[in-house]
């Protein structure tokens, strides 16, 4: 189950695939889903900030949150920091993420929590 949930770990969008699937292809699926109605206007398609744990920190996926104007709060991986440091001059910039911010990511998981504790989505799907 690949899941976003807000700050007060309810569920806004999530894809279900099978449990070999990898996590990054499924992130803008799980994105372009989520919607949240406030109380006039139409629905909020684009959050403020996305905080995902690093199976998400491709090259593909900042790009998209960049296309989308989101901030990226991903940390790079310790493999993609040293390909990049390798590279010297032309491995570009490190990457930058609020840390404080990132440590709120766990909202998805307690919110997966929450849904195991109803027994309906736990294990066999």
């Amino acid at each position: 189950m690949h899941l976003s949930a807000d700050c007060r770990c309810r569920p806004l969008s999530f894809v279900l695939t099978p449990g070999q699937a990898a996590d990054s292809p499924r992130f803008t699926a799980v994105l372009e889903r989520i919607k949240v109605r406030g109380p006039e206007g139409r629905p909020r398609t684009r959050p403020d900030a996305v905080a995902p744990d690093k199976a998400y920190s491709s090259r593909a996926s900042r790009a998209y949150l960049r296309r989308r104007k989101i901030r990226a709060v991903i940390p790079e991986k310790t493999d993609q920091a040293a390909s990049r440091k390798k590279r010297g001059s032309r491995g570009g910039r490190p990457i930058s993420h609020d840390a404080a911010l990132y440590k709120e990511r766990n909202t998805a998981e307690r919110c997966i929590n929450k849904i195991k504790e109803w027994r309906r989505l736990d294990g066999d799907l």
